[in-house]
């Protein structure tokens, strides 16, 4: 009786970590598209707003280590049960630096409102940070359905979004070339690209925690990285 209580009782602590981390996920979300949307639309209120509510992100991530650490130490638990525990911190430390890339794009949205608009560079940018929320909303949902398939799916997403952020520097450096007054925005503009880029590395992450999860092993094929621009000069 005092193991079947004790495995409920995980089941209960790991059913409020993982509605945590729900919520987590929830505010990257938004924090995600409200980014997006203040930069496509030069609306510094909207992204005063999205780093003002990175520290609820914060927050939460915070919460889950404490939870984490509290089951930890009451629980003992076994080792497939720690795997599962020790994913949900993985998961959660991903979240988080989303979150702040987020805020990194509505801190640089704020300055490049104050300058003129780089043509047709903002519905680029949309695109690829749709993708990214596509992605981190399926691989939450195969976090909660345990569904190994789609976590794989949104794996292979990834490089897309590689793509989509190539293509992005080319266009930076020929709206340069075109005018110098092009090239500080475009500097900001290419910042926030590669945060749009990086998110999507970290949701990747969470959707192979997933597979690590359901599996017990890591994918063991390299991913390809399509993001060639490191080796642009060389």
């Amino acid at each position: 009786m005092i193991d079947a209580h004790i495995a409920s009782a995980f089941d209960r602590d790991l059913e409020g970590i993982q509605a945590l981390i729900m919520k987590m996920g929830g505010l990257v979300e938004t924090a995600i598209s409200d980014s997006s949307r203040a930069l496509e639309a030069r609306d510094s209120e909207l992204a005063a707003v999205v780093r003002k509510n990175d520290k609820a992100i914060d927050a939460l991530e915070e919460e889950v280590a404490s939870e984490v650490a509290r089951v930890i130490a009451m629980r003992a638990p076994t080792a497939s049960d720690l795997r599962t525990v020790l994913s949900v911190m993985k998961i959660s430390g991903n979240l988080e630096r989303v979150g702040d890339y987020a805020k990194n794009m509505a801190k640089r949205t704020t300055v490049l409102s104050e300058m003129p608009p780089v043509n047709g560079t903002g519905a680029s940018i949309r695109r690829m940070t749709k993708l990214v929320n596509v992605m981190m909303k399926d691989a939450l949902d195969a976090y909660i359905q345990r569904d190994v398939e789609l976590a794989e799916d949104v794996r292979a997403r990834d490089t897309e979004v590689d793509q989509m952020y190539n293509a992005l520097f080319r266009e930076f450096l020929t709206h340069m070339m075109e005018d110098p007054r092009n090239i500080t925005p475009c500097m900001h503009l290419h910042f926030i690209a590669k945060n749009i880029e990086r998110m999507g590395d970290h949701v990747t992450s969470i959707a192979e925690q997933v597979i690590y999860l359901v599996t017990g092993e890591a994918p063991d094929d390299e991913r390809d990285k399509a993001d060639k621009t490191s080796y642009v000069g060389h």
